[in-house]
């Protein structure tokens, strides 16, 4: 079992959890017409996010992969048009969680914590600070706190 989390397109998503859920698993049966290993299939927020956290995530497969077997950061990643999930391993999910969400506000693009039972659900706000569509927000003191470490 992996450490799941996504990144997406912000324009792409529905504002509304029932519908973003909905989008979501239709994202997640992976139907479209190319391989989901290249940054080259997805948007240009998503690609600069991608480029960005391999640097400590590095890549499992496609044509950014690295081949050191040893690396515990090394993560599986799915890309598609408007998302990029992410699998980790659990050692490192405190320190994934908190990269991806600080290169997501960085690159303007949304974030989802798909491991969560609460899901939390971020979209850039105006001055480009991730906000949460339902109220399971953080604040950016909690950034540095995973949704395991709420309860």
């Amino acid at each position: 079992m992996s450490y799941d989390l996504m990144v997406f397109k912000k324009e792409a998503a529905p504002l509304k959890r029932v519908d973003f859920m909905q989008w979501y698993n239709a994202q997640a049966e992976w139907g479209e017409d190319h391989g989901y290993d290249d940054p080259a299939n997805t948007s240009a927020e998503l690609r600069n996010w991608f480029m960005e956290v391999i640097k400590t995530f590095p890549a499992m497969n496609g044509p950014y992969s690295n081949p050191d077997d040893g690396n515990e950061n090394v993560s599986d990643y799915c890309i598609g048009r408007e998302v990029i999930y992410v699998a980790f391993g659990w050692p490192v999910a405190e320190q994934a969680y908190i990269k991806m969400f600080e290169l997501a506000e960085k690159n303007g693009v949304g974030f989802f914590d798909v491991s969560s039972d609460i899901g939390g659900i971020y979209f850039p706000g105006i001055n480009g600070e991730l906000k949460a569509i339902d109220g399971h927000e953080n604040t950016s003191a909690d950034i540095k706190k995973p949704w395991w470490k709420f309860w």
